[in-house]
């Protein structure tokens, strides 16, 4: 494959046969050190021809998912997905958090002063702040600001 034709390669996510056959390849590899041929493809999965393989094989490396090296047999290669295997994305520094709960705080302070009109809009978007405490893991700065949210929903219904 030459530079480019890789950069016009983008990473769909397989079909069921695909991933079969890319879990062939890489079993294959992982015991016999290089990758399979279309023949060995194409007795190990049942496939009725070589051309079946290797349209399986060519939709594999226009996806992403394999990178196959020019005029070279059993050159398949599994195009690593360089994801990490857990993501955590609720990690908040010191100093947000602070920036966070004194941006709740003000937002409570313009609806409990009547800067803002006490309707449900104004109580939703409390909820939503709330809640986006708690999704960033900050369920103590959340539970603090539940009863201030209790009166103004009772507030609200009188």
């Amino acid at each position: 494959m030459n530079e480019k034709q890789t950069e016009t390669i983008t990473k769909v996510r397989p079909t069921r046969k695909q991933k079969e056959l890319l879990e062939f390849i890489e079993t294959f590899i992982a015991e016999h050190g290089y990758s399979p041929s279309y023949r060995e493809i194409m007795s190990g999965l049942n496939y009725a021809s070589v051309a079946t393989v290797a349209l399986h094989v060519n939709n594999l490396i226009k996806r992403g998912h394999l990178y196959k090296r020019d005029r070279s047999a059993r050159s398949l290669e599994l195009v690593s997905s360089a994801m990490p295997e857990k993501i955590v994305s609720n990690q908040v520094l010191p100093s947000e958090e602070k920036w966070l709960v004194e941006k709740v705080e003000h937002a409570f302070f313009q609806v409990e002063s009547g800067a803002s009109a006490l309707a449900e809009a104004s109580l939703d978007h409390l909820y939503v702040l709330i809640g986006a405490l708690k999704i960033l893991g900050l369920d103590g700065a959340a539970q603090s600001f539940m009863p201030r949210l209790t009166a103004l929903k009772q507030k609200q219904s009188s």
